[in-house]
């Protein structure tokens, strides 16, 4: 069962006992209930205290609730998924195609339906909150363990999102697709979030934790490629940058998905160094990988997961991303502000 609160109880380390257990949180995006998931079977490998499912969970894209439910359905039948629900606690959030249409916002009109199917899938009470919230369905979760708190944020970028504009297809043909940028405009004095869930947000922000994680069903960091990010609704990432600014948000990390490859980003507001890590895709690849003047290394368009480990004794956290045998590619470290 889903929890606000997920309390984990660990033992203490074989080394000292005095040593904290450290915390691990997996994550990933795009997993397409058609396609065999392989790389869950490395996942189920890695002991953990969380995953989060970041979006495009599934490949729902249809108005059709029956069919929606029935794509769930097939994902949910996955044996390697039930095994992953077993073994760790597991939260969502949606993206486009698991909202119900690519690219969709507020003027996706099944929304509500599709909704009910999210929460019923992933585990939600009767009287989870989201399932009556205005205006979406974000939420935070604690992770408790051995005296340190994690705290872990999910927006929803979907519910209340305005409405995109792009070139004609003429104009991305002959100047977009070929730097591999996508059609979109920046939507200036538009928000994906919606007044009420910004002050929701910029409080959860707030609070205090031992590490804030915030996930975004799509990337906060990257520059503006024309696809969907952050960077599309320049007032809500200024927004998000100021907050952290203001608020001296330390001890922040970003993860995100919706991209079909992964990489690190990294913009420095001031004297805070903000990471995001995009994972992306579980089974789904994109080798048109776009521009990003934020980016970390490199980027990598083969399947992947992002992992976080939180070493409590040394004040470090190591975010990696991982490939379908588990194996760690790509990695940094960022302490942790005590």
């Amino acid at each position: 069962m889903l929890l606000r609160s997920i309390v984990l109880m660990a033992a203490l380390s074989s080394t000292s006992a005095w040593a904290q257990e450290p915390t691990r949180i997996l994550f990933g995006s795009c997993m397409h209930q058609d396609k065999p998931t392989t790389i869950l079977t490395a996942i189920n490998k890695v002991d953990a205290d969380l995953f989060v499912f970041l979006g495009d969970n599934i490949y729902g894209d249809t108005e059709d609730m029956a069919i929606l439910k029935k794509k769930y359905t097939k994902l949910g039948s996955k044996p390697e998924l039930v095994k992953l629900r077993e073994r760790m606690p597991v939260i969502a959030i949606w993206d486009d195609h698991d909202f119900g249409e690519n690219d969709a916002g507020k003027e996706y009109p099944k929304k509500e339906e599709s909704r009910q199917i999210m929460l019923d899938f992933w585990g939600a009470e009767a009287d989870d909150i989201r399932r009556t919230q205005t205006d979406g369905i974000y939420t935070s979760y604690w992770l408790d363990k051995d005296g340190k708190r994690v705290h872990v944020i999910l927006p929803d970028l979907r519910w209340n999102r305005g409405a995109l504009t792009s070139v004609d297809r003429a104009t991305y043909d002959k100047e977009k697709a070929p730097k591999n940028l996508g059609p979109y405009l920046p939507a200036v004095g538009r928000s994906m979030l919606g007044e009420h869930q910004w002050q929701w947000l910029e409080a959860e922000l707030q609070k205090p934790a031992d590490l804030t994680i915030m996930g975004s069903s799509i990337q906060a960091l990257s520059d503006f490629t024309g696809w969907e990010s952050w960077a599309n609704f320049p007032d809500d990432r200024n927004r998000l940058l100021t907050l952290v600014e203001e608020k001296n948000l330390h001890n922040l990390i970003l993860i995100s998905g919706d991209t079909h490859w992964g990489e690190f980003s990294k913009v420095d507001v001031n004297d805070i160094p903000l990471w995001e890590l995009t994972s992306s895709g579980l089974d789904m690849e994109w080798k048109q990988v776009s521009p990003n003047q934020n980016r970390i290394g490199k980027d990598y368009s083969s399947v992947n997961f992002g992992d976080i480990l939180i070493d409590w004794d040394n004040h470090l956290v190591t975010m990696s991303l991982r490939d379908e045998q588990g194996d760690a590619f790509a990695s940094h470290e960022l302490p942790l502000i005590k």
